[in-house]
């Protein structure tokens, strides 16, 4: 009797050693750190979006790991540029997850860079909250292992163009957007407000990505007498059609989406800039919360990152402490499974950057309130009008 207790005493221990702790069975976790991987735009025009994301996110993680870390262990950043390049999206996501085997993923760079890199993402089954490019198509239909914080470009774009509405009813209407996935969602969000509206749309244009020179454009809208002026650009675009508009002479009311609401964008303007609107789902630096925030940032991160903050720093650091908070609750011995089904309990998080942000079962998008803001050029900054 003795012997078959004894043997079976070693089969259960030899049992619990095969199955081990839980950190053994996924990547990325050691005694003393936690490791999670991002892939950002770091050079050319769009680094503006990438940097700020990925200042967002260290600050998350300098913010945690000056509390203790989680539950004891230090989180470190593995973070690679793909140069706003797809094919060096999907070549630096599998690098970080297959070389330096990251427990976590955040950020993914642009729009059309996480949609290309989501078959990767959801094979590999890796824990992810993106937030630097909100489209459909990355939480339509859910995945398992991928969140998104942030609001939808369409609905972005309904709000946005339903207050000029509003705010000028009867007047003449002119639109050009990206001819990619981008433009396509800006231009699909618009044509909902046209259609509910009746709005008078007397000219509609397309730009090449990439594209610089906006006379000809500029020139078409001016010609066709439009007095409201949606700008689809992305950051150096709505820079040189607002110049171009300022050569011609005519400033009609002007929208902008928030992948342009950054403050370099304004400086860069000059007066042209002057009390464009925009729409947004992050607070303004000009108001308490966005105040509290930079002061929050300063001792965390370098004087060089520190005046590379934007919008983005915002989106990153909401993303990284849902992350965070996610894998805390899990415990010692976190695991993907276990941080997964934390994110999908992840109800009313409070970040101080955005509005409280929730998921649920089969709900990967955060779906963000949006509020309108006015530029105001004289001090840089982006003030609420609703």
């Amino acid at each position: 009797m003795i012997r078959h207790l004894a043997a079976a005493s070693l089969l259960l221990t030899t049992a619990c050693l095969a199955i081990g702790p839980a950190s053994a069975a996924d990547p990325g976790i050691t005694d003393t750190e936690i490791l999670i991987g991002d892939v950002e735009p770091l050079t050319g025009p769009p680094a503006l979006l990438g940097v700020a994301a990925s200042i967002g996110h260290k600050i998350a993680i300098a913010e945690a790991n000056a509390a203790g870390g989680i539950n004891g262990r230090k989180i470190k950043y593995v973070l690679e540029d793909d140069g706003y390049v797809t094919a060096r999206t999907i070549q630096g996501v599998k690098k970080v997850i297959d070389v330096d085997k990251v427990f976590a993923m955040i950020g993914i760079s642009g729009s059309g860079q996480s949609i290309a890199v989501m078959p990767v993402l959801e094979k590999s089954g890796i824990p992810t909250v993106i937030d630097v490019a909100p489209v459909k198509f990355l939480w339509e239909p859910p995945r398992k292992n991928v969140f998104v914080v942030g609001q939808s470009y369409e609905e972005g774009i309904v709000h946005l163009v339903n207050f000029l509405a509003d705010k000028n009813p009867g007047k003449k209407w002119g639109l050009i957007t990206q001819d990619d996935d981008y433009g396509i969602t800006v231009r699909d969000g618009f044509d909902t407000v046209v259609k509910a509206k009746k709005l008078n749309v007397v000219y509609s244009g397309n730009y090449k990505k990439g594209q610089q020179d906006f006379s000809s454009d500029m020139l078409q809208l001016k010609d066709s007498g439009a007095e409201v002026f949606l700008a689809g650009g992305i950051i150096g675009e709505n820079i040189a059609m607002m110049k171009e508009l300022e050569k011609l002479s005519i400033k009609p009311v002007t929208g902008i989406f928030w992948p342009g609401r950054i403050e370099p964008v304004l400086k860069l303007m000059g007066p042209a800039g002057d009390g464009i609107y925009a729409v947004d789902y992050v607070e303004p630096f000009a108001g308490a919360a966005g105040r509290a925030f930079l002061d929050k940032a300063k001792p965390l991160v370098s004087e060089a990152e520190f005046k590379g903050i934007n919008r983005y720093t915002m989106t990153g650091y909401a993303a990284a402490k849902v992350l965070i908070a996610a894998i805390e609750r899990c415990g010692k011995q976190p695991t993907w499974a276990c941080t997964i089904a934390e994110l999908e309990k992840t109800k009313n998080v409070e970040t101080g950057v955005m509005a409280p942000i929730s998921f649920g079962p089969g709900v990967r998008f955060s779906n963000q309130k949006l509020q309108i803001m006015q530029a105001d050029t004289a001090t840089l900054s982006f003030k609420p009008v609703n």
